[in-house]
């Protein structure tokens, strides 16, 4: 306790009891140690900091006995916890003080004081001290299944529609399709290898669709899944997603690209499946297109498709169409501890009129309602929806288990800071976006199409808020509901999103990028006043209005990604697998005489060919505002000769996701990237609520023995929202800038080259040999050449016979590691899905990489510059323009022609032409063990 702290309040100014007969109450602004507070005719002491959002019990609850919120029980005491006990358990404790501590790297401006062994917690000057418990006072409740007693089951009866149901302006669409709320243009990759080009086409389209007044825009859909050349597990999944996206409502066009039949997704496999399951795609203008010419060929063919469509998707006029047409997803994301008070039972009201009104409603994320079935299921249709509903929870409980996980992985770093203790505390109160008097009608699987009817409706997702997201779109919904608590700024593509935020702090820190302020009920506005006028907006929204996120250009799609097991048989052997001891491989001695240079900068790690400034987002939902500061730094010239360019490397991880060894590989190649030679100024930008936040890395990278001072740190949400964050970051590349010294520029050998290299697809004994050569040349120069282990030229005798003789292959470095020594090394690859091994190999420290290809030309790092080359008279005949290298005539000559363009590359003369033309792409791999949560 705070010596000689006291200030008394009256319980209804500091906290709120979810439900009446709660134990615990949440506290409503932050407490200090010492505070007095009378409840119901007595009064007691707040022993230890209470946070916002945090609770603190109200009654004696007696060793072993049940902690209550909203009458369910979310943990189990270990002793007596007294009024006024600020309830916390073991996680929440290392939570605050992995947020709340001093990095041993701190500034001098900082409290030098850190951690007290008093259990005080500080965080330099910005934050006041925290004095926190030693140990815990409760334990998470058991997440037992669920047992619906069938004889006491009574089906409940819906909500009373309306006789005279309200109406919006929407574009009704042929077939089944419903209402669109709008109408754009899609641009959809098939698979994540169409990721760099639908991002190129949307990009050159950009500002086509203002010419047309009914033509909201056109947008790319890019995403991460069907990329590997193995059937995925999630396959059905993914047809039925995109198959769902082509006929969502809000589609006036859709163009779908697959590679011409390469990989183990094609277009053909998605026009079948659509056909075959009832997709009424003869209802949408619609194509399918293989890529097969060169990058600009293709971009220029593709635009020419999407134009021919533009005057037929402006022909289509908004209409008065029946609220029966509305189909909303219910989503939340960054959740604290009030949203369950106030921003879900808001949208939960306007839900409940949407479905009086002959609408839709889909909840979704199957594990955020894990440990609330009690309530979920007080409502339901008939016995069969409740127990499809419980066999979906056991399903989604058994995947994760597969793998290795529980569900106790989903809630964020976000959720525990804000509140939110474990997945039943969370559970209980996402649960509330469906209103107590609405029942649940339905229970479908992922994107699958509701077609039922009008009601309430549940879909099987995970709880990553992107790929529930999507589900939902696919599934039909035409506007997304989104609630937040920490300030999510989540938007898709072609659905509006409507976002709430939980409290008055929150939405005035964010009133940019937030609609409702549902905190007014917090303050003392009445939920039925707040929830007209929710619902009003809504209309307006469905009928035109842009929401504030479509007002600020943010969209990012992510589909439910591939999981890797189908059973627990392989869990053990793969958790017991051995690391890389990341010594180079022994080479062959006599190295081929390969002279070359190139001009390098001087870095911090010695001579490098490149320093670039880095925006690196700490989770997937900063990585677009990433992406956007990268390319207005770089079209405004802001490198001011101190780097050469600003890069982003936006992404799908680092929230929603299991632990364990996905979060390893995760947070080791983040570090990766940030310490790579070409980095000479690198920023970490977080969301605000993930799992892997900026304090999480800044333990990391002292943890991986890098300076965290050395980086710059911003967050959208405690920043002010996407254009403060924005300017804030500007500001400090700016001014690192500024007093940074001069680039300096000197001659370098091979021995400072740092080389990825990687052949796709058969490679003959020539270019093996080349390939061989370029390898002696730079490792017995003392450079660093890293192979990734499923690269074909590890399956070439002859490169194997002349780099390494008799000597075996073996992994020396695992996925994203870096290589402390140089020489040869040997990266793990999880999977044969290419970016994903290019991001692995961008954090081994490689500043330039080269692969011979046969077949498609492939997608670079977002980075790290791709020359690419070939031998395959195919591919030579194919893709000539798209190649750095042509591997023709006198096969003698070859290494000479490859050494120059790396040693061009190397010195910034040279840009390999997919790299520059934007065929780029960042994509972690969650390993074997990875799972959506």
């Amino acid at each position: 306790m705070r010596d000689g702290y006291e200030q008394r309040w009256d319980f209804r100014e500091i906290g709120r009891l979810p439900a009446p007969g709660d134990n615990v109450a949440i506290a409503t602004r932050r407490l200090e140690a010492g505070t007095r507070v009378s409840y119901e005719g007595s009064e007691f002491e707040i022993p230890h900091t209470v946070l916002e959002g945090h609770r603190f019990a109200v009654e004696r609850i007696g060793e072993g006995e049940d902690l209550l919120s909203w009458g369910l029980p979310f943990g189990r005491a270990l002793r007596e916890i007294r009024p006024g006990d600020y309830a916390c358990n073991e996680k929440i404790l290392r939570v605050l003080r992995e947020r709340f501590g001093v990095p041993s790297g701190r500034g001098e401006d900082e409290d030098p004081e850190g951690t007290s062994d008093q259990g005080r917690v500080r965080r330099g000057p910005r934050e006041m001290e925290l004095d926190l418990p030693d140990t815990p006072n409760f334990r998470d409740a058991e997440l037992e299944s669920y047992v619906l007693d069938e004889e006491s089951f009574r089906p409940a009866e819906q909500v009373t529609l309306y006789d005279e149901p309200r109406t919006f302006m929407g574009y009704r669409r042929g077939g089944d399709r419903g209402v669109g709320t709008r109408n754009y243009v899609v641009l959809l990759g098939l698979t994540s290898r169409l990721t760099g080009f639908v991002r190129a086409l949307e990009w050159e389209m950009n500002g086509v669709s203002d010419a047309y007044e009914n033509v909201d825009g056109i947008v790319c859909v890019a995403h991460t899944e069907g990329g590997e050349e193995r059937t995925p597990n999630n396959l059905d999944l993914l047809l039925r997603t995109l198959s769902g996206f082509m006929v969502n409502p809000n589609v006036g066009a859709v163009l779908v690209l697959d590679q011409g039949g390469e990989g183990a997704v094609t277009n053909e496999m998605l026009r079948s499946y659509a056909l075959e399951h009832g997709y009424p795609l003869e209802h949408v203008p619609h194509e399918f297109v293989s890529l097969g010419g060169s990058f600009r060929a293709d971009l220029e063919r593709a635009k020419s498709v999407v134009g021919g469509w533009l005057e037929e998707v402006n022909a289509v006029r908004r209409t008065e169409e029946p609220l029966s047409e509305l189909k909303i997803g219910l989503q939340c994301g960054g959740s604290d501890a009030f949203s369950g008070v106030s921003a879900n039972p808001l949208v939960g009201w306007v839900t409940r009129e949407v479905v009086r009104n002959g609408g839709i409603a889909n909840l979704a994320e199957t594990d955020e309602l894990i440990g609330a079935e009690r309530y979920v299921l007080k409502k339901v249709k008939d016995v069969e929806t409740a127990q499809s509903f419980l066999r979906t929870v056991e399903r989604f409980k058994e995947r994760v288990g597969w793998h290795g996980h529980t569900a106790e992985d989903n809630p964020s770093g976000g959720n525990n800071l804000r509140g939110l203790y474990n997945i039943s505390i969370k559970s209980i109160g996402a649960a509330r976006k469906k209103d107590p008097e609405v029942r649940v009608d339905h229970v479908i699987e992922y994107a699958q199409r509701m077609r039922e009817g009008g009601g309430f409706y549940f879909m099987d997702s995970p709880g990553n808020d992107l790929e529930s997201v999507a589900g939902q779109v696919a599934s039909g919904a035409n506007m997304i509901f989104f609630t937040t608590g920490n300030g999510s700024i989540t938007n898709f593509p072609f659905v509006p999103t409507i976002k709430v935020v939980t409290t008055t702090g929150r939405y005035e820190l964010l009133s940019k990028d937030m609609d409702v302020n549902a905190g007014a009920y917090l303050d003392g506005k009445p939920m039925d006043d707040l929830g007209r006028e929710m619902f009003e907006r809504t209309l307006t929204a469905a009928s035109g209005e842009k929401t504030v996120g479509e007002r600020a250009g943010h969209a990012q799609v992510s589909i439910w990604r591939d999981w890797k097991q189908t059973s627990g048989e392989n869990l053990e052997r793969i958790q017991n697998a051995p690391e890389p001891g990341g010594e180079p491989l022994p080479v062959r001695e006599h190295a081929p005489d390969v002279e070359f240079s190139f001009e390098a900068l001087k870095g911090e790690r010695g001579l490098v060919s490149d320093q670039v400034g880095l925006v690196m987002p700490t989770s997937l939902c900063s990585g677009q505002i990433a992406r956007r500061i990268a390319n207005r730094l770089n079209e405004q010239g802001a490198t001011q000769d101190k780097v050469t360019r600003f890069v982003a490397l936006p992404h799908t991880e680092g929230c929603g996701v299991s632990a364990g060894s996905a979060e390893s590989i995760y947070s080791r190649t983040v570090l990766g990237h940030l310490a790579n030679p070409a980095v000479r100024f690198g920023l970490l930008l977080e969301h605000g609520c993930e799992k892997t936040h900026n304090d999480y890395f800044r333990n990391s990278l002292e943890e991986a023995g890098l300076d965290p001072t050395r980086f710059g740190w911003a967050s959208v949400q405690l920043d002010g929202g996407i254009e403060s964050v924005v300017a804030k970051v500007e500001d400090w590349f700016a001014e690192t800038l500024e007093n940074a010294e001069d680039l300096e520029h000197e001659a370098a050998g091979p021995g400072s080259l740092r080389l990825a290299l990687h052949a796709s697809g058969p490679v003959s004994d020539e270019a093996a040999l080349t390939l061989a050569e370029v390898t002696l040349g730079v490792v017995g120069s003392g450079g660093t050449v890293v192979v990734p282990e499923r690269s074909a030229v590890l399956s070439s005798p002859a490169y194997l016979e002349a780099v390494l003789g008799d000597h075996p292959v073996e992994n020396t470095l695992a996925y994203g590691q870096a290589a402390a020594r140089p020489g040869l090394h040997v990266m793990e690859a999880p999977t044969d899905h290419w970016i994903e091994t290019a991001t692995g190999l961008g954090a081994t420290g490689v500043e330039v990489m080269l692969a011979h290809v046969a077949g498609r030309p492939l997608q670079s790092h977002r980075m790290i510059p791709l020359v690419q080359i070939s031998s395959d008279p195919h591919t030579l005949q194919e893709h000539s323009e798209d190649l750095d290298v042509l591997l023709e005539g006198d096969p003698g000559t070859w290494t000479d022609e490859v050494i120059r363009t790396l040693a061009a590359v190397a010195s910034r003369e040279y840009t390999p032409k997919l790299f520059g033309a934007g065929n780029t792409d960042f994509q972690f791999t969650r390993g074997l063990l990875g799972v959506s949560m």
